[in-house]
């Protein structure tokens, strides 16, 4: 049987193509902490369950597929906290975050068309890419900088009569930068001088630590038109499974042509609709709260991979994760004999080979991606179990490059 160039050029995810190494270490009844996907431990507030328990319709029909002017009016008011001022017009709801960057390469590009993307970054948004045939080309970002953006000159090198949209991922994952107001506004006028796009991924927006400011593009008036905000409630308010996102811009022309792909899939899960409008109802110290806590799992761990020997990484600054240099000749290959071949006291660690979030070949081989998700006492194990992992793995090296 013959398949598509497209599919079987597309990459496994990263993330969870090892997962049956992680099953068959479970069924061998070893304990595995799984800091390998973002999924987070924070309780979802009740209120989502109740509104969907409330629900009372006779039938449950489609929804628009703008999706329920409930929930974009939550949004609305939701986006106003943070100085973003938009229509219902401004607004399409999507199945997560995922539908949303589909739809604006989608929108944006035409086959063989490219985005740039500070590596490393989000593995799928090469998936994303890939199943569209639209390329994906690296801005390279260095673990010795903290993940920031090189010069002006040096991203405009990477524009091409191809180029269409610049895509960042604010804060980063999978790196943990908080990008500078200096940053942004670098970007903001290289999109108008080369009249290009900006798909700013903002689901981690409230997972900003150590009092850094963040600056949503959505805010910047001179580039409205061009702005493609990229937004979920999954690790907002810990509600992966609800798959509510939306995509966002005050350029009209675009909004009417994603709206063609909206009606193209009918619409997003109504009841999904009706919990998420519920979230956005959530006060806010359930978000500080939240951040609070991720502030402290993220000390642990920081301070943990700081005293191991061997180890590089800079002190992750936002969302939740953070990618690691480790003294071994291949991540993936480590990844694996941890999960097969190591525990401690029948206990071990899953992560995720960062080799599969960069664009150019070679980079992030001896690197990982750590989702710090899990509760203080299980990430301090964890940790504990990588550096016993380190100390004893067959393919340890003594000599680690600091380049990124």
């Amino acid at each position: 049987m013959k398949f598509s160039k497209r599919i079987t050029g597309m990459q496994a995810s990263p993330i969870r193509k090892l997962v049956p190494y992680a099953n068959e270490a479970k069924a061998k009844g070893k304990k595995v902490y799984h800091l390998n996907i973002g999924q987070p431990d924070i309780v979802t507030p009740a209120g989502f369950f109740e509104a969907i328990r409330n629900f009372r319709e006779d039938v449950l029909a489609y929804s628009t597929s703008a999706g329920s002017n409930e929930l974009i009016d939550a949004i609305r008011k939701y986006y106003q906290g943070y100085g973003i001022e938009y229509g219902r017009e401004h607004i399409i709801i999507t199945n997560g975050g995922s539908e949303a960057l589909m739809f604006a390469m989608i929108a944006l590009c035409d086959p063989g068309d490219e985005i740039l993307v500070p590596e490393p970054f989000y593995t799928n948004y090469n998936g994303f890419g890939q199943a569209v045939n639209v390329a994906i080309r690296p801005i390279t970002t260095k673990a010795e900088c903290g993940f920031h953006l090189p010069a002006a000159g040096e991203i405009e090198k990477l524009v091409s009569p191809a180029t269409r949209a610049i895509l960042i991922s604010n804060p980063g994952n999978p790196t943990g930068v908080v990008y500078t107001d200096q940053e942004i506004m670098m970007l903001a006028e290289i999109a108008k001088k080369h009249d290009l796009f900006i798909i700013s991924d903002e689901v981690y927006r409230e997972f900003v630590y150590d009092g850094l400011k963040y600056t949503s593009f959505g805010t910047i008036k001179e580039i409205e038109d061009r702005v493609i905000l990229v937004d979920s409630v999954s690790k907002r308010y810990s509600a992966c499974g609800a798959r509510i996102g939306c995509i966002s811009s005050k350029n009209a022309e675009l909004m009417a042509q994603v709206m063609k792909l909206a009606q193209g899939r009918l619409c997003v899960p109504t009841l999904e609709q009706v919990g998420a409008a519920e979230l956005y109802k959530t006060p806010m110290s359930y978000l500080k709260d939240v951040n609070e806590e991720y502030t402290r799992r993220r000390n642990i761990l920081y301070k943990a991979l700081k005293e191991m020997p061997g180890v590089i990484c800079e002190e992750p600054k936002g969302a939740f994760y953070v990618v690691v240099k480790l003294p071994v000749d291949n991540a993936e290959k480590f990844v694996i004999w941890m999960l097969k071949d190591f525990d401690v006291d029948g206990e071990t660690v899953m992560m995720a080979p960062a080799e599969g979030f960069y664009a150019t070949p070679g980079l992030g081989r001896d690197e990982v991606r750590l989702a710090y998700v899990l509760k203080e006492k299980d990430l301090a194990r964890a940790m504990d179990i990588l550096k016993a992992g380190l100390e004893a793995y067959p393919g340890r090296v003594e000599a680690v490059s600091v380049s990124a």
